[in-house]
């Protein structure tokens, strides 16, 4: 059994902050070439797109080639020449080479990806630390342990035969479509299908390349043949055109948002009689997350769980608190700790340790966010208790905005809004179980959610009436920070299938089970005993 990687703290002082500071400053003195990386070659187009801080947009960190259609055809060609060999080679050499590459990260490139990861994703240092590093070790290092579970699972033999469980990779290739706000996601995504023994073509983010070539590149020294995984910087309506066309394609492993992967969907099940087998189709999609407090909640636990749940990474986490019921008995006292401590946050670029807040992904982001909070401004079932601020001039920062509205299915209370942007809703104390419906039945995802409250009926009221609101779901806790091994993550309705990454469960999706019983001493006439004449 794996442990999970312990988690860096950056104090001052600290050998980890001096070695982080280092390369950041390292970092930032070079601007790298990004070539796609297919069949093991490093491919260049000559068509680069600059890569930027998003707090610091003026840098440039570098570029990356962009790729077309014919390089989705090579990838998948590449994918499909390393099929045979890859899917064959013993499971613990497939082991070692992941085993490998968790260990690189965890020391000779931890500060790499964690300096990749804050200066193209706009994280601070310890936001980096619990995902680039610790959480992309663990998904690797559980992962490998996981799959070994799954291998050893056989059947029972009745006497005279032996009967065993071949647990084979999929047929085809698999499409990895990874996200800009987590490096772990984006590691995770390709390698826990090629661990399985898949082929993989694998598309990142724009905003997230930055990191994502140094994950590839971790892999390549750890020894991943040539083609098993291969990265590409394509748009997504020209990887889903060729991908969902082909025949050989074998399943989607997707994280991002819930209309592109409905859109999949349907594209996938039009096209279903082109492929050679029904294709995997895993994903994990949008949230609208809630903070359900009750009339017995410690306050400071209540106010904790917002701030931390709501605005770090700048509620730019699937899992973001990103609605807040609050009880009518402790809604003075939570909003005015709450705005105290909202006020406090200092915002800023990602070298300065000392800032919470840094900025949004990119300016579409940033156009979206700043929307609601101008519609706050001005609705009459609205009003802004703390923040909204915004200023691209130099990065994308938008100040942690709290919202407080009248109207239970307000706009901001029921759409995704992936940002610093938290809305709180005070219910009257005494309608505890009003509320639960309300949180329940506002929004079409089911991703994660918490309870506060120290009254343990009320706890067990709002986990049993709340059990499909919530595919991860907290007690006394924010509504974010799910560890690999420890809280399997995933959700349902809109927010994806639900085949909770970091457990053994989302693995077997990547696996296709063939059943061998052989007979030791095999028959040789085909009539049973009951045929007998007397």
């Amino acid at each position: 059994m794996p442990h999970n990687e312990p988690v860096l703290q950056y104090a001052p002082g600290s050998p980890e902050r001096d070695a982080l500071q280092k390369t950041l400053a390292e970092l930032k003195k070079k601007k790298i070439e990004v070539p796609m990386y297919i069949g093991g070659k490093e491919v260049v187009t000559g068509k680069k797109v600059a890569m930027h801080p998003p707090h610091e947009i003026a840098h440039t960190l570098g570029h990356f080639h962009a790729g077309e259609a014919k390089h989705v055809t090579m990838a998948i060609n590449a994918a499909m020449k390393a099929h045979a060999s890859w899917s064959a080679m013993p499971w613990e050499e497939r082991a070692h080479i992941f085993l490998k590459a968790a260990d690189l990260m965890a020391t000779k490139y931890r500060w790499q990806m964690n300096g990749t990861t804050m200066l193209g994703q706009s994280k601070n240092a310890y936001q980096a630390e619990i995902d680039s590093a610790c959480e992309l070790i663990d998904f690797l290092r559980f992962n490998v342990h996981f799959l070994s579970e799954i291998y050893d699972h056989q059947p029972i033999s009745a006497p005279g035969m032996h009967n065993r469980l071949e647990w084979r990779p999929l047929e085809g290739f698999v499409l990895a479509v990874t996200p800009f706000n987590f490096t772990a996601i984006a590691g995770n995504l390709p390698t826990s299908a090629a661990m399985c023994g898949n082929v993989v073509v694998w598309k990142p983010a724009n905003t997230q390349i930055y990191a994502a070539q140094m994950i590839m590149r971790i892999l390549k020294e750890a020894g991943l043949p040539d083609g098993v995984i291969n990265l590409i910087y394509v748009d997504g309506p020209t990887i889903g055109k060729v991908c969902f066309a082909h025949p050989d394609f074998g399943g989607v492993h997707f994280t991002g948002s819930t209309g592109v992967f409905n859109n999949m969907w349907k594209t996938i099940g039009e096209n279903v009689s082109t492929y050679k087998s029904y294709p995997r189709i895993v994903g994990e999609t949008g949230g609208k997350d809630f903070v359900l407090i009750h009339k017995s909640a410690d306050v400071d636990v209540a106010v904790t769980a917002l701030a931390r749940g709501a605005f770090e990474y700048q509620g730019q986490k699937c899992s973001a608190a990103s609605r807040a019921y609050i009880p009518s008995n402790l809604a003075n006292e939570i909003k005015k700790k709450l705005v105290a401590a909202v006020k406090t946050m200092k915002m800023g670029t990602v070298e300065d340790f000392s800032n919470f807040i840094n900025a949004v992904i990119d300016e579409k982001s940033f156009d979206s966010i700043t929307k609601y909070i101008s519609a706050a401004k001005k609705d009459k079932n609205a009003k802004i208790l703390v923040g909204g601020k915004y200023d691209k001039t130099n990065g994308y920062f938008i100040e942690p905005t709290v919202i407080e509205t009248s109207d239970p299915k307000y706009a901001a209370m029921c759409e995704e809004i992936f940002g610093p942007v938290l809305t709180v809703y005070v219910y009257d104390e005494n309608k505890f179980r009003e509320a639960i419906n309300l949180v329940d039945t506002t929004s079409p995802y089911a991703l994660t959610g918490a309870i506060i409250a120290q009254d343990r009926d009320a706890v067990l009221l709002a986990t049993n009436k709340l059990r499909h609101a919530a595919g991860n779901f907290y007690i006394n806790d924010k509504p974010t920070g799910a560890v690999v091994g420890q809280q399997p993550f995933g959700g349902a309705r809109g927010s994806g299938t639900n085949d909770k990454a970091g457990s053994m469960l989302n693995l077997y999706r990547w696996l296709s089970a063939r059943t061998i019983k052989e007979t030791f001493n095999s028959p040789t006439d085909y009539k049973y005993p009951f045929l007998r004449e007397e």
